[in-house]
């Protein structure tokens, strides 16, 4: 179906808005999905902070253009929807992952990370991720390791001293006592 030219400039002017706001977009192909299909996959996505959208590949092209982005082209060959994720990608790429799993024909095409293309693989590597705030506490329990380490090493010579001064202590109040008696 032929659209206008002010349609055709309203579309990419929606595209360009989503992948200005994007961290990046997940390419599907979701032939022989139905409405409501699609509709469960666009609820799924919503708490993943995205937004799933049937896209008009040689508009999209172009808004890809104008943002200086690029990507195959065999991408965008058939009908394509778009995950533009406003949020983090992993937990967008887990949804669309975990869609896809319960529906054979649905397909990952592709995407960007940043400016970055990724291959289907990578998205999957992606879904596979920890969480953010896992990856943020392992970060901070190595870089709190040695610094644990360092307090645990200093604290045991500081015992060691202060053990040695209270055996000392002991025995002068040992010696101290029975004089005074």
């Amino acid at each position: 179906m032929a659209i206008s030219k002010e349609k055709k400039a309203e579309r990419i002017e929606q595209y360009l808005e989503h992948l200005q706001k994007s961290q990046g977009l997940i390419l599907t192909d979701y032939r022989g999905l139905r409405v409501a299909e699609v509709e469960e996959l666009r609820r799924s996505l919503r708490g993943a902070e995205a937004t799933y959208q049937v896209v008009k590949n040689r508009l999209l092209l172009l808004a890809l253009q104008q943002m200086g982005l690029t990507m195959p082209q065999e991408w965008l060959e058939g009908p394509v929807a778009v995950a533009f994720c406003h949020g983090e990608v992993p937990a967008a790429a887990k949804v669309v992952l975990d869609f896809s799993k319960g529906h054979e024909r649905f397909a990952v095409k592709g995407g960007l990370l940043g400016k970055t293309p990724i291959t289907p693989a990578q998205v999957t590597a992606l879904a596979n991720l920890p969480p953010k705030e896992t990856v943020l506490g392992q970060v901070l329990g190595t870089i709190n390791a040695p610094a644990s380490q360092v307090v645990g090493v200093v604290a045991s010579g500081i015992r060691q001293v202060l053990n040695v001064l209270q055996a000392y202590v002991d025995k002068l109040e040992g010696k101290t006592a029975p004089q005074a008696a």
